[in-house]
Order: C-alpha cells, then structure tokens, then sequence
C-alpha cells in the first residue's frame, strides 16, 4: 500500500471520529442541560427551604434541628432547594431523622399495619393513623427528593462525558491536521517498506 493511500485514509477516519466526539459531547450537554432544568424548576415549584442558621445554634436531640443535621443540613441554612444535591440532603439528614423519631424506627407499611390492628375510632387508633399519616407524606416527599437527586446526578455524569468528548474530538482534530500535513508532504511513490523478507531458495548441490 502507498503511503499517501495510508494517511489518507488514516486522516478521513481521525475527521469522522471527532465529529462522532463533537456530536457525542452535544448529546451530552443538552441532556445535562435538559436534567439540571427539569430538576431546578420541579423544586422551585415545592417552595421547600432551608432552616434559617439561627436554627442550627439550638440543634437538640428530638427537635426541629438535631446535632446530627449540623454537619450537613447547616450548610444550606436559609436556602431555598433548587439542585439535586440539596434534595440529597434534605431527604436522607432531615427529613429521614423526623421520620425515624416520629415511627420509632418503623416504616410506613408496618405502622399501618399497627394502627389496622387497633380497635376503630378508639383514641390509640386516631393516633396510631395520624403517625402513619405523616410518615407516609413525610417517606413521600422523602423518595420524590431523592429521584430528583438521581435525575441530577445522571446530568451531572452527562456533562462529564460531554467535557470528555470535546476533550477527544480536540485530540482528533489536532491528529487529524497532523495527518493532513503529512499527506501533503508525502511523496506518491512512496510504499510501506514489507514487513517480512522472502527467503532465496537455494538449488540443492549447489
């Protein structure tokens, strides 16, 4: 094969390798843009905020703020809840602290079957249904929060795999023009040099 056939070939491949990248990283980024969005704008519409810091220097166990919330509940202190990350936050060192004291380490399914083996309209029924009311809303908005982290974090792996891919279609293109100016200095005549050598048969007697 010729050398300029080679780097021709080599040179059109690297072009539609980094246009692939540069079309891969678009993909990318519209799909982290699309997820950060649709995730900003569902908690923007919850209207859900932050403890004020005020909140955090009174932190006791069994209240509004627990000590176990100061290393990462308080870090948002005042903020509204708009990103993934928040939502994490909010959902596994808030709202899952109220919901493990409130039933007493138990989960929806097994206070309601608690309160069903109560006697109906009795007092510890109405309360056994209250408790099992706001653990249900309270697990709800629990496991909305956290898909909304789930959602965000896919767009965050997007946008690394758009920056990524820019990153190879910029290698590509750099290799690509290296290859065009090779081709133009390669001379028509010249071949690969074979990679194996044939062996002179010698007559036997000779």
């Amino acid at each position: 094969m010729r050398r300029k056939t080679f780097d021709m070939l080599a040179t059109a491949g690297g072009a539609v390798l980094a246009i692939v990248l540069i079309a891969a990283g678009s993909l990318g980024m519209w799909g982290y843009s699309y997820a950060n969005s649709n995730v900003h704008d569902q908690l923007a519409a919850q209207k859900i905020t932050f403890p004020p810091a005020s909140a955090f220097a009174s932190a006791k166990a069994g209240g509004e703020i627990t000590p176990s919330m100061i290393p990462s509940v308080s870090q948002y202190a005042g903020q509204q809840l708009l990103t993934g990350q928040q939502a994490k936050v909010y959902a596994d060192d808030f709202i899952a602290v109220h919901i493990q004291e409130i039933g007493g380490g138990l989960t929806y399914s097994q206070l309601s079957s608690q309160a069903r083996a109560l006697p109906k309209g009795s007092a510890a029924y109405t309360a056994a249904e209250a408790k099992v009311q706001t653990v249900f809303q309270g697990t709800t908005l629990r496991g909305l929060l956290l898909e909304a982290y789930a959602f965000g974090t896919i767009g965050q792996i997007a946008l690394v795999a758009a920056i990524v891919s820019f990153i190879l279609a910029g290698v590509m293109m750099v290799l690509t023009l290296l290859g065009i100016w090779h081709f133009s200095r390669t001379p028509e005549e010249v071949e690969f040099p074979k990679s194996f050598h044939h062996e002179e048969r010698v007559p036997a007697g000779v």
